[in-house]
């Protein structure tokens, strides 16, 4: 889910790259091109266990790596021939811990409820997550970014799944403060996969060389898996708005 505090102008070239780490944990990379009048914060609602704690969510700076889904996207050099395309009311606590994670800050929020300990440029209207019930035990990352117009770079962290086994991608979106039921998608999903996994990936595209050979693995801290393929999946046009689960 990609929701915005704030209306933007422009979101476009999304990407998002997951895979699975240790102890039934996820990595999740995430990147986009904004366009926005006013300093806002995305939010990346995740699947985490209920009752994580506050320290549940380690932040990743990839500040450094800030071409990653360029260097990614070099994995498919066929891309263009062949990629696949699927056209609450309690009283405020101690405020959230605010990490600097290079361009931005970032803050973990463990349940709706917490939202009120963040700054109130940086929620969502008042209303909206009675509408999305799905949301009610997930946790939230959120990325405080600053107005203009700029390629945002990649924002990661890793955290803990209620369900191990799936690869969670959030791809709902939520950028003028409404819930549509569908909406219009211009996403390139990527992951990789574990030997001992077998995800539903027929209809994503191979890269043709492990993502050793084609990406700055030591620049990536540990989120990336130098032996391993990388697999991609194109999210194009109207579609129906939901998050993206394998």
């Amino acid at each position: 889910m990609c929701c915005f505090s704030q209306s933007v102008e422009k979101v476009s070239d999304t990407n998002i790259f997951a895979r699975s780490s240790k102890d039934g944990r996820q990595y999740l990379v995430y990147s986009m091109t904004l366009s926005a009048k006013d300093d806002l914060a995305m939010i990346l609602p995740i699947p985490v266990p209920k009752h994580s704690k506050e320290d549940a969510v380690r932040f990743i700076n990839l500040e450094k790596y800030a071409d990653f889904f360029k260097d990614l996207v070099a994995g498919f050099p066929s891309r263009s021939r062949g990629r696949a395309s699927l056209g609450l009311g309690e009283a405020a606590g101690a405020k959230l811990e605010v990490k600097k994670v290079g361009s931005f800050d970032a803050s973990f929020v463990p349940a709706i409820k917490d939202f009120k300990r963040l700054d109130e440029r940086f929620r969502l209207p008042a209303g909206v997550w009675d509408k999305l019930p799905m949301y009610t035990d997930y946790g939230f990352a959120v990325f405080k970014l600053r107005k203009g117009a700029a390629q945002v770079h990649p924002m990661a962290f890793e955290f803990p799944r209620a369900d191990p086994k799936q690869l969670f991608f959030p791809t709902v979106h939520i950028h003028d403060g409404k819930v549509h039921p569908k909406a219009h998608f211009d996403h390139a999903l990527y992951c990789q996969q574990a030997e001992d996994e077998n995800l539903p990936i027929l209809k994503w595209q191979e890269s043709v060389q492990p993502a050793g050979l084609f990406m700055k693995v030591d620049k990536a801290q540990g989120v990336l898996a130098k032996d391993g393929h990388c697999y991609l999946l194109r999210l194009r046009g109207n579609l129906k708005n939901e998050d993206t689960m394998i």
